[in-house]
């Protein structure tokens, strides 16, 4: 039997932010696709799903709440941990009312961040429909 890697996909404009966590999540043995814009995430996970996704909240094109919504809309069961650098209050309520598992603060903390991917993968996943995001 062959083992394959958990893949965690990595959802962040900032090209740095996206090679340092991908450094990080190769060194604890992970597979990581990055990705800049929303769309490019959306189009690769309907040929694979990665394991555990990595979601910065505020970028262009499509921000992390879009994200989310379209990937309830496709009832996509991915489970999400959402990064910001830019917390507003009722954020983290909304991003987990749209189905993401965490939310973590940047610059994030290494043992943090690793507990939270553990803690989003080991749950079973509620599928948010698109009438319950509304709410």
């Amino acid at each position: 039997m062959i083992q394959t890697r958990p893949l965690i996909a990595v959802l962040d404009d900032e090209p740095q932010m996206c090679k340092a966590l991908g450094r990080l999540l190769k060194t604890y043995g992970f597979e990581v696709e990055t990705f800049a814009l929303g769309a490019e995430l959306l189009a690769a996970c309907a040929a694979r799903l990665p394991t555990c996704l990595l979601l910065d909240l505020h970028m262009p094109e499509l921000n992390g709440f879009e994200v989310l919504e379209r990937l309830a809309a496709q009832r996509l069961a991915l489970p999400v941990v959402v990064i910001t650098g830019h917390d507003q209050p009722g954020n983290a309520e909304r991003v987990r009312g749209l189905g993401a598992a965490d939310y973590l603060f940047k610059p994030l903390n290494e043992t943090q961040l690793l507990a939270a991917i553990a803690s989003a993968v080991s749950h079973p996943l509620k599928t948010v429909t698109q009438s319950e995001s509304t709410h």
